[in-house]
């Protein structure tokens, strides 16, 4: 896995805008699967192309392989895998039933801001009126081995004389799969089952020869969904450390240098008053066996959080990869501010341990003139830093 040896390196948190005419066939059931493969291989060449010539050093796929129906990639990074699980069946809501509501009401944010999210303006749509939830039916396995072998041939494929220092595709982390099961005994068991299902998916593109992003924002916000109306930390994190387990359990034998693993606290645009702040998770956010953690660093909620790593070792060989530009505004970073915000990790925890990227993806959270502008900022900022940092 590439290191900032000589400059500070850059990539970002994986969703990229997808092109129009890729969500239309997505949403097209008639459209011949031909057709959409054919366009989805052209679109992830013209991706990784993208982020090579604006000087991304660590690229993806954009996140394309992951089905998407609407414009805004809200749940497409978790839902996707639904589709490579067997022994689960999607079915229609109890009337009335509010899936926001079931997964987010007892936010204390939600609690103390009710007023600013009745009004809409977070930005959380309302779900298409065929959506459907997950319960599970049977034996949890995996049947995706299609689909993730097509995202990484695409991957490679793209890649081809591209000047860039890597590559990762990302794979959702086992645990976000939550859903009611008829088939197993307890939870642990269907947890267990599906993160050696979720294994396959993971080793399939390590033995690739990719990085592995295990994107898991449910680390901190289930603190956020469960727990912060009660502020019953101690509860929060004896659940963490199960979660963590879990995924090592899922992680295990795979080379932890080939392992990027992202964090993130949610997308929707709120106060986010009652973020779990990363001092009261980091020490298990490390016990995760990855090389590289990726953590947002560059919205109002947690920019000041460099600090933490003052008080936390970074075990030898690993890196952060700080958010230094946000989903969360239109507002651009400037390149000085960004250069501002890699030198204080940089500062904290070496050089050569931070690589600049995004707080989270920016396909679908942003129009896609400034979520490319953004990545264009991120690049002249760690410019700037590595300026400053190899004087």
């Amino acid at each position: 896995m590439s290191r900032s040896t000589d400059r500070i390196l850059t990539t970002h948190a994986g969703s990229l805008p997808r092109p129009a005419d890729l969500l239309a066939l997505y949403r097209d059931e008639a459209a011949a699967p031909a057709r959409l493969e054919a366009r989805l291989a052209s679109a992830v060449g013209e991706v990784v192309r993208r982020q090579a010539d604006i000087g991304i050093d660590i690229v993806n796929d954009g996140e394309f392989g992951k089905p998407m129906t609407q414009d805004v990639d809200y749940g497409a990074w978790a839902t996707y895998i639904f589709g490579r699980l067997s022994g689960y069946e999607m079915r229609e809501p109890d009337p009335g039933f509010d899936v926001l509501g079931a997964i987010m009401g007892r936010s204390k944010d939600r609690i103390d801001f009710a007023e600013f999210y009745a009004s809409g303006e977070d930005g959380t749509r309302t779900p298409r009126p065929d959506y459907r939830v997950p319960v599970n039916v049977g034996p949890v396995t995996y049947t995706g081995h299609s689909a993730v072998q097509r995202d990484i041939a695409n991957l490679k494929a793209a890649l081809g004389d591209t000047d860039v220092r890597g590559a990762f595709l990302s794979a959702v982390a086992t645990g976000v799969q939550a859903a009611p099961s008829e088939h197993y005994r307890s939870a642990e068991e269907h947890a267990v089952a599906v993160a050696e299902a979720m294994r396959e998916e993971y080793k399939a593109i390590v033995d690739a020869g990719l990085s592995l992003q295990i994107d898991d924002p449910i680390l901190v916000n289930v603190y956020e969904f469960e727990y912060s109306a009660s502020g019953d930390l101690a509860g929060f994190r004896k659940w963490a450390k199960g979660h963590v387990e879990l995924v090592n359990h899922a992680l295990r034998g795979i080379p932890e240098e080939r392992i990027r693993y992202h964090v993130c606290w949610g997308s929707w645009k709120g106060p986010h008053s009652s973020d779990l702040p990363l001092r009261h998770i980091v020490d298990l956010l490390l016990e995760v066996n990855a090389g590289q953690y990726s953590v947002e660093a560059a919205n109002v909620q947690h920019e000041h959080e460099w600090k933490v790593w003052k008080d936390f070792k970074l075990p030898d060989g690993r890196a952060v990869i700080p958010g230094v530009v946000t989903h969360k505004t239109n507002v651009l970073e400037h390149p000085e501010l960004v250069a501002d915000r890699i030198v204080r990790y940089a500062e904290v925890l070496g050089r050569e341990n931070v690589i600049a990227g995004s707080d989270c993806g920016l396909g679908g959270r942003l129009h896609p003139q400034l979520a490319w502008a953004k990545l264009r900022n991120l690049v002249r900022g760690a410019e700037l830093a590595s300026e400053a940092l190899w004087p």
